[in-house]
């Protein structure tokens, strides 16, 4: 079977790997680019946690002259790929969330007090739900630099067009909310809706597979949770079903 593979780069690759490590075939076509903004950070002192939502943000702090001094904070992930990325870089003291941004804030604000000080989360242009904003409601104080950015594709590649238009294409993999709705665009912008209602869509979550509205009914599969191993399950479970 012939994954789409839509994430950006390095992890679109990662991911690749990992379907044909399952005896299946993947084809990359990020649909983001991601363009790192270091300079927001322009210093650590006096902060008592960190938060990061993506392994974006943590490689966006690689960049940063302030990474040695960051790695002596407490660092909050939001789910174990994150935390990959979190030890890579030499960060010890580390919590790792829920997985996804939903009930994060709870999770922190039983381990941290308001009073030991400013958060600073690496944030991106385009935040999934409104962490800052939860965390001021149980009354912390929380920096939010835009420390990367996701510049949206502007067509599919030509490859990945023809691919969808001749069926050869039978799933795609869809890992943010954000990432179905360019696809979805770029699907109707091509004039590959009816192309598309053929393909297997595997989301990430619900929320992802809402994303995918614009095309109306295609097929969709869902992870049974936010994590790279119940996604690799879905992705099994789809091949094993078509290949058969």
């Amino acid at each position: 079977m012939l994954f789409l593979v839509t994430r950006p780069e390095p992890d679109g690759s990662k991911l690749k790997a990992m379907i044909e490590a399952l005896d299946h075939e993947a084809i990359v076509d990020p649909l983001m680019e991601v363009e790192f903004l270091p300079e927001a950070i322009d210093s650590v002192e006096g902060i008592a946690a960190l938060i990061a939502t993506s392994r974006n943000g943590l490689r966006a702090l690689s960049h940063s002259p302030y990474l040695r001094d960051a790695l002596a904070i407490p660092l909050f992930v939001v789910g174990r790929s994150t935390l990959e990325e979190a030890r890579r870089l030499g960060f010890e003291r580390i919590a790792v969330g829920p997985g996804s941004v939903s009930g994060f804030a709870a999770g922190i604000a039983g381990t941290l007090d308001p009073a030991d000080g400013l958060i600073l989360h690496l944030a991106a242009d385009v935040k999934a739900g409104d962490l800052a904003g939860e965390l001021d409601q149980l009354g912390f104080r929380v920096l939010q630099p835009v420390v990367y950015r996701m510049k949206a594709a502007e067509a599919l590649s030509e490859g990945t067009r023809e691919a969808i238009s001749d069926g050869d294409i039978e799933g795609v993999v869809l890992m943010s909310p954000r990432t179905a709705r360019i696809y979805a665009g770029l699907i109707r912008r091509h004039g590959l809706a009816d192309a598309a209602a053929e393909v297997v869509h595997v989301c990430l979550s619900d929320t992802v597979a809402r994303g995918l509205s614009a095309l109306g009914n295609v097929p969709v599969e869902v992870a049974d949770g936010p994590s790279m191993v119940a996604l690799m399950d879905v992705i099994e479970r789809v091949g094993g079903r078509l290949d058969n």
